[in-house]
């Protein structure tokens, strides 16, 4: 009778197994009242984790969009760069300069342009010459009477920096001599082809720097008024020069001085910082155009550093707490809009002790 009170082992351990399984799927009553009171939780907030998870994902959508404009600008100043030191350039450049020398090298006459001489009309006589030429040797059929017609009749043409002369092929080319503070710097050269007096002139080659618009400048004014297309490029290549050099000499005499510096390619976008013991000055230079040489959109601020130590030597008129706000320096904008920045920097320099003693005892005031 024992033995059938007794329970089968094998038995006793298959329900216990059942049993454990059963709490892993439906969980014992405890864990079920906790998770039904959680689950009311999130009912009563339904969009609190999720809003949670949104933020996140929106706060990285954004940090993404901005990695990716970041990569994007570090490319294309690769790029730039990579540009701006290609042989190429240097290739067709020292292959002009040599054919403008041998233009010159072989000319009968250097005509000199004063004033009204440089006009439409000698621009149509030099497109002429260079029909004639081409017709010549067209006719005739032997290479060294085309040779000993090269000799003859090569003139070519100075208005004011421009060296105008007529290149092989109806090419009429165009060399800018640029200068800073009465040093000559580096040749520009632009090649026109004229293939008939029916068609417009188009510009084939040029090393005018990439960044400048002369290709814009080719749209809006070559086929209309070329001699205005000519004189524009000219003021173009030297008011580069122009607002480069600049920025050369004040980094050369005062570069100790300037804590930061940036500049666009053209240069037509300029800032620096420069550092005195009381306060730090910040300079915004903006041009209207790229045949400018001076700014025409200026802002020089001072901004306060030691203001306790600025203000001890001012007189205090009340109890209030100065505070550190930027202050413009008009006389530091005034010198920069009438001089070169090399001038307005030794200006600004010069009187900017008294500017801050001003300033400093303007805010002890206030």
């Amino acid at each position: 009778m024992e033995s059938n009170d007794m329970e089968d082992p094998s038995l006793k351990n298959s329900n216990n197994t059942s049993f454990k399984r059963k709490l892993i799927v439906f969980g014992d009553s405890a864990t079920r009242n906790s998770n039904s009171k959680q689950m009311e939780q999130f009912k009563g907030q339904p969009y609190a984790a999720t809003g949670m998870v949104n933020y996140m994902q929106g706060e990285d959508h954004g940090l993404d969009i901005t990695r990716a404009r970041l990569s994007n600008v570090l490319r294309r100043h690769e790029q730039l760069k990579d540009r701006l030191s290609r042989d190429t350039d240097k290739m067709v450049y020292d292959r002009l300069q040599r054919e403008f020398d041998n233009a010159r090298a072989v000319q009968t006459e250097e005509r000199h342009l004063n004033g009204e001489q440089w006009n439409d009309g000698l621009l149509a006589t030099v497109r002429q010459r260079v029909h004639m030429e081409l017709e010549r040797k067209a006719m005739q059929g032997d290479a060294s009477m085309a040779v000993n017609s090269h000799f003859h009749g090569k003139i070519t043409y100075r208005a004011g920096t421009k060296v105008i002369c007529c290149l092989e092929g109806a090419r009429i080319g165009i060399q800018y001599e640029t200068s800073f503070a009465g040093e000559p710097c580096e040749f520009y050269h632009c090649v026109l082809e004229s293939k008939s007096f029916l068609e417009k002139m188009t510009v084939i080659e040029h090393t005018v720097p990439f960044f400048l618009p002369i290709r814009e400048a080719e749209n809006d004014l070559l086929s209309s008024n070329a001699m205005k297309f000519i004189d524009y490029v000219g003021e173009l290549v030297q008011a580069y020069v122009d607002r480069r050099e600049q920025i050369r000499l004040i980094k050369e005499l005062y570069g100790n001085q300037i804590g930061e510096l940036y500049h666009s390619l053209s240069y037509n976008v300029i800032e620096f910082v420069l550092d005195d013991n009381d306060c730090k000055l910040t300079v915004s230079l903006r041009y209207a155009d790229l045949v400018s040489v001076l700014p025409t959109r200026i802002r020089v601020l001072a901004w306060p550093i030691n203001l306790k130590k600025s203000l001890s030597a001012a007189p205090a008129t009340n109890n209030k707490k100065p505070q550190a706000v930027p202050a413009r320096l008009s006389y530091a904008e005034d010198a920069l809009r009438t001089m070169t920045l090399p001038e307005a920097y030794a200006e600004i320099v010069l009187n900017l002790p008294k500017a801050l003693r001003e300033m400093f005892q303007n805010l002890g005031s206030s």
